[in-house]
């Protein structure tokens, strides 16, 4: 299975000793974990900045996983990932089963948060979780570079109608070592009036396992869709320029979460000019806010086609479409 996306998006997380940033991929598909665990030594009224270390640990690490979605319908009942460390270092990994939830701008968060902010509590509230219904063996790997393993999962659906559809995320986590962290003779070779910590880098990912109890009901509309423009770098590395955007909200009307590709085509042209891949709306959310950049600037008055094209019950099938005349 492809990689869905290359759109990033970063979450904000509060300030603690362990901070973690989530990289989620426009589909909802692939979440990928950064997060920094710190340890340090308190300091007596401090007579500069903290200063930090960066530790090497942590480098190397590099982990592919496949398929980046499960999707189980009626009658399925097992089914295998396989993780594999592309990187120059050894690493152990915790594999378990973690709710999530996603947000109407793509992002997707730990339920643990979301539950800690008032304001998601109607998405909270709508989460049909599969944790119970998912076993997934083994619950930790040790991979040397350029080794693999093998993730089975085992799925007891439900026995009551309920929900039509249910869902959690494999989620792979490396394991910091043993001896990160500072250790006594560390702390007392530290100056007394500074703070010094250290960061061990620990990266993951997460796939979405979806669990359906009947035949998919999978239904969208595209709406509110205008064009603007931004300044945007086209590689995250070149200088911003003023970049063409569409934005528009795609809502889900089915009981099914809706997974597929947006493209955006000039009214008779076949080669979209705007396209994002493997969009996901989970059925914790009604409608998700997207902004698609496009690759030149439509003349005033001339015509756009998008159309919202299903990448999971029936691959190819346009599902909405909808246009919009550029400004």
């Amino acid at each position: 299975m492809k990689l869905r996306s290359r759109t990033v998006l970063f979450s904000r997380v509060p300030p603690a000793r362990s901070t973690q940033v989530a990289l989620v991929l426009a589909s909802g598909a692939l979440t990928a974990l950064l997060a920094s665990v710190a340890t340090a030594q308190p300091a007596v009224q401090p007579a500069q900045a903290p200063a930090a270390q960066q530790s090497p640990t942590g480098i190397g690490v590099n982990l592919n996983i496949t398929p980046k979605r499960l999707t189980f319908d009626r009658g399925a009942r097992s089914a295998t990932v396989y993780i594999y460390n592309q990187g120059t270092a050894p690493a152990t990994f915790d594999i378990a089963m973690v709710d999530r939830v996603m947000l109407p701008t793509g992002e997707i968060k730990p339920l643990s948060e979301a539950k800690d902010q008032p304001q998601l509590k109607p998405v909270v509230d709508k989460l049909n979780s599969a944790l119970g219904m998912v076993v997934a063996t083994p619950r930790r790997a040790t991979l040397a570079p350029g080794k693999g393993q093998t993730i089975r999962l085992r799925i007891t659906p439900p026995q009551t109608a309920g929900a039509a559809e249910y869902r959690s995320h494999l989620t792979v986590t490396t394991v910091p070592p043993r001896d990160v962290g500072l250790t006594a003779e560390n702390a007392a070779a530290e100056r007394s009036n500074q703070l010094s910590f250290r960061l061990t880098s620990v990266f993951g990912l997460s796939i979405p396992i979806i669990i359906r109890g009947g035949a998919a009901d999978v239904q969208g509309q595209i709406r509110d869709a205008q064009l603007t423009y931004a300044d945007l770098s086209p590689d995250g590395v070149a200088p911003a320029r003023r970049t063409p955007v569409l934005s528009l909200n795609l809502v889900r009307s089915g009981a099914n979460s809706l997974f597929g590709n947006v493209e955006v085509r000039t009214k008779g042209s076949k080669d979209p000019i705007g396209l994002m891949r493997g969009v996901g709306v989970y059925t914790e959310i009604d409608h998700r806010s997207i902004r698609i950049p496009l690759q030149r600037a439509p003349g005033r008055g001339e015509q756009l086609e998008i159309t919202f094209v299903d990448d999971d019950v029936t691959p190819g099938r346009v599902i909405t479409r909808s246009s919009v005349a550029a400004p």
